[in-house]
């Protein structure tokens, strides 16, 4: 049974059951079984398989990268990297249907590994609309912002309140790039040019 780096991302299986045995033979030629979501219904995954109506992750997906990340590390940091990613994002099915990775951990690795960082509320007012800005300005006693446009509201709400203020008014955060972050994406553009696109 390929068990190779079973306890990177794969550790919560059972691996005496007989859906995941099928499952791991499937990948037994591969460097590391994908990441199979507790949430997977497994046996409608294998019969999907064994009809053709489903595959298997491609096998260079799971080879890792110099970094010890895979590939799919840096289709995060490439969505990241559009400055609409944010912790109220959801992750796309293709992370671990065609990259093989629990986004959810790698979005949390990418930070440890200092390729990313979570912006601060101030930072992150730019996901607000107007409407919650004013609600902000409106809670806190601010006055003069009502004919201001999200531009000027957002400046106003930086003058007049401080980081602690703001990040117990709204729990929507960013992310972006670090260099290194932004570095890794220059190493390996070939992961890049290989995923489809659409605008974000």
């Amino acid at each position: 049974m390929n068990t190779n780096h079973i306890d990177k991302q794969n550790q919560h299986l059972d691996l005496n059951d007989k859906d995941v045995q099928e499952v791991f033979a499937r990948y037994e030629d591969y460097a590391e079984v994908p990441y199979i979501s507790p949430d997977r219904d497994i046996q409608t995954w294998l019969s999907a398989v064994n009809i053709g109506s489903a595959h298997l992750v491609p096998k260079r997906n799971m080879i890792r990268l110099d970094e010890d990340i895979l590939p799919g590390y840096l289709i995060l940091l490439w969505r990241i990297n559009f400055g609409t990613f944010t912790n109220e994002s959801g992750f796309p099915k293709y992370f671990e249907y065609d990259y093989g990775i629990n986004a959810e951990q790698a979005l949390e690795e990418v930070q440890q590994k200092g390729y990313a960082i979570e912006l601060s509320a101030t930072d992150s007012l730019t996901y607000l609309n107007a409407a919650q800005l004013k609600a902000i300005l409106k809670l806190s006693g601010v006055k003069g912002y009502s004919i201001l446009d999200k531009s000027g509201l957002m400046e106003k709400t930086k003058e007049q309140l401080t980081e602690e203020q703001l990040a117990s008014q709204f729990t929507i955060r960013g992310y972006q790039l670090t260099e290194a972050g932004k570095e890794l994406l220059t190493k390996y553009p070939e992961v890049i040019d290989r995923h489809p696109k659409k605008k974000y």
